[in-house]
């Protein structure tokens, strides 16, 4: 007896828990009453899915943006046709989320009429930035902020917007030595304006890291007092020898450091150096240890130099230029001045005969033990002639002042050596900044022509 009563009990229990479920089947019979107002259907996300036409669509809550713009963000049209309960709705909802413009979206069904419904999208717009401060930073570094982080007055807040401008401020500071720099980014109510915030971004720089020690491991060939010598940014404090060279820490200097040490091995011959293993760890709250694990590899010797098509210069004469021959060590440093870099390369002899198209191509055909060939890979190319000389940016001098300098002319042949000689010519003028005089070369491979500007900016 105790049992069945027990029964009984338990499924009474379970019909009035199941009972609102089965009530919200029917979608049309559900209503809600917000202040008093006439009472309009609600989307459920519970009972018997329905398909529905889209009749019509009111967007509310937003002022700066025309409707068919704001109902076209959510992906739904009218005529369309679309299921309730179903994801239509819902990813709706979820698309004007992704844009990060608004702190509340809702989308309520107006009215039904048969098949067609009637929907209402009330959204609440993020505010816009009345007002701009920056903290704790110099003029110049807000300057710089400001280009980069795409935050101005005007603009609308998002969380995005904020997670990104700490991000690069971060970034920013960490690339000068600051990295223990504080972000701290408030937004507060504008109370002259509706819907706009006053934005506070708050920097503690703090002081800058800097290098306590560097230890290198594996390196047999260079003592670490040559190697640290090598590395131009990366340097111990507390160190007499660097007295007056820079002690913080940047990512960048260092990255480009490790590159001079991988270098001073290649001209020694090492070309198989590398950094096997590196590390920065914090020594205290001002400074790091920096950890450098080498491996030197073979020194190895140049055997045989081939030149393989030149036709204008004989190849003794390439090697009298190239200033290397077998036995020397494999300098690469050295192989790249004197095929490019220095006055009297071997590239230059070409640039300055017109040779604009011509390339070089150190190839290692063979490398046996200590021993390395190398075939020199030439492409002469056709000579380039002068085709238009454009001078850009002079708004000082008339044009034909400035074109007396140079030493290009239309229809000459090219040469690099006229080209750095114009340059300097404009130099000395004295009208325009040196820094920022660059030559603009457009090459025509197919017509065997050149287009040669010169950039300039006026002194202030």
């Amino acid at each position: 007896m105790h049992k069945r009563i027990s029964f009984i009990f338990l499924t009474f229990i379970c019909l009035f828990c199941f009972v609102p479920a089965s009530m919200a089947q029917d979608q049309d019979t559900n209503v809600v009453n917000d202040n008093n107002d006439e009472p309009k259907p609600v989307i459920l996300y519970s009972g018997t899915p329905k398909k529905y036409e889209i009749a019509g669509i009111e967007v509310s809550g937003v002022k700066n943006y025309e409707d068919y713009v704001l109902i076209g963000l959510s992906g739904l049209s009218i005529g369309q046709i679309i299921t309730i309960p179903g994801d239509d709705i819902t990813q709706a909802v979820k698309r004007y989320w992704r844009h990060g413009l608004f702190s509340n979206v809702s989308i309520t069904a107006e009215r039904f009429e048969e098949k067609n419904v009637y929907l209402k999208i009330s959204l609440t717009q993020r505010p816009r930035v009345s007002e701009l401060r920056y903290h704790g930073v110099k003029k110049s570094e807000r300057e710089e902020l400001e280009k980069r982080l795409g935050l101005v007055v005007g603009s609308q807040i998002t969380p995005n917007l904020i997670d990104r401008a700490k991000t690069l401020i971060k970034r920013y500071f960490d690339d000068k030595g600051f990295k223990n720099a504080d972000v701290d980014i408030v937004q507060k109510d504008d109370a002259s304006k509706e819907n706009q915030v006053i934005v506070d971004v708050n920097i503690d720089k703090k002081e800058k890291i800097k290098v306590h020690q560097i230890a290198i491991e594996g390196n047999n060939v260079m003592k670490d007092s040559k190697l640290k010598r090598v590395i131009k940014k990366t340097n111990e404090k507390g160190k007499l020898v660097n007295l007056f060279r820079t002690k913080k820490f940047v990512e960048e200097n260092y990255e480009a450091d490790k590159q001079l040490i991988i270098d001073k091995y290649n001209e020694l011959g090492y070309r198989d150096a590398r950094i096997v293993a590196d590390s920065v760890s914090s020594y205290d709250d001002k400074t790091v240890n920096v950890y450098l694990k080498i491996e030197e590899g073979e020194k190895y010797y140049l055997r045989n130099i081939t030149w393989v098509g030149n036709t204008l210069y004989p190849s003794e004469q390439l090697n009298q230029i190239l200033r290397m021959k077998s036995g020397d060590v494999y300098n690469q440093k050295l192989l790249e001045e004197r095929t490019n870099t220095d006055d009297d390369a071997v590239g230059n002899m070409y640039y300055n005969n017109g040779y604009l198209f011509y390339s070089l191509d150190p190839v290692e055909i063979n490398v046996e033990n200590d021993s390395i060939d190398l075939e020199m890979r030439i492409s002469e190319g056709r000579q380039a002639t002068i085709n238009k000389i454009n001078i850009n940016g002079n708004d000082r001098l008339y044009e034909n002042v400035v074109r007396r300098e140079l030493r290009t002319r239309p229809g000459d042949l090219f040469s690099k050596e006229d080209l750095m000689r114009s340059m300097r010519e404009i130099q000395q003028m004295g009208h325009f900044d040196p820094e920022n005089i660059k030559p603009d070369i457009q090459p025509d491979p197919i017509n065997g022509t050149v287009d040669i500007g010169y950039d300039l900016v006026s002194k202030a």
